[in-house]
């Protein structure tokens, strides 16, 4: 086999919209699971202090785990669309480079925007260890970075829904 044939095996266009579709869920899971382990890490010490203040820490260690949910729609919206869930089509390599692109922005996005929004809700802990009353400020700093994740979303799932 030559290595041409080998790259026309491997990368052909269902290979590669596969590959944009895991892209998108693995980078956006680690980002939240990094931003969800940094709160929680945070929240463990405000709560040896003082346990009443889960129901607080639980909305901020929440927040970042949504990067993760944008990577597995942005995914899922692949699989449908390629017909891996359910009639399969033939995709030529362009088409699935096309898939690959669209997905990039959700699965760099989410990797990036879900480690900062925890470091961000994990200071927040900190604030609502010292002052209860300000959980609001908190969860507002840590939405901000949301908003960046939702454009990615929506930069990756339009070009996803009008193939």
């Amino acid at each position: 086999m030559t290595f041409a044939e080998f790259l026309n095996l491997f990368f052909n266009g269902q290979n590669l919209a596969l590959l944009g579709a895991a892209l998108a869920a693995i980078l956006a899971g680690v980002g939240s699971a990094k931003g969800v382990g940094l709160v929680g890490e945070a929240a463990s010490g405000m709560l040896i202090e003082d346990p009443s203040k889960f129901g607080k820490a639980l909305l901020l260690q929440a927040l970042p785990g949504t990067q993760g949910i944008y990577g597995l729609v942005t995914a899922f919206m692949i699989l449908y669309k390629i017909g891996i869930l359910g009639t399969p089509i033939e995709l030529t390599t362009a088409q699935g480079m096309y898939f690959l692109m669209a997905s990039l922005p959700m699965a760099v996005v989410g990797l990036i925007s879900g480690i900062h929004q925890g470091r961000v809700a994990a200071a927040g802990i900190q604030l609502i260890a010292k002052r209860p009353g300000e959980v609001g400020k908190a969860i507002t700093s840590a939405a901000l970075v949301e908003t960046y994740a939702i454009f990615a979303l929506l930069i990756s799932l339009l070009p996803i829904l009008f193939f």
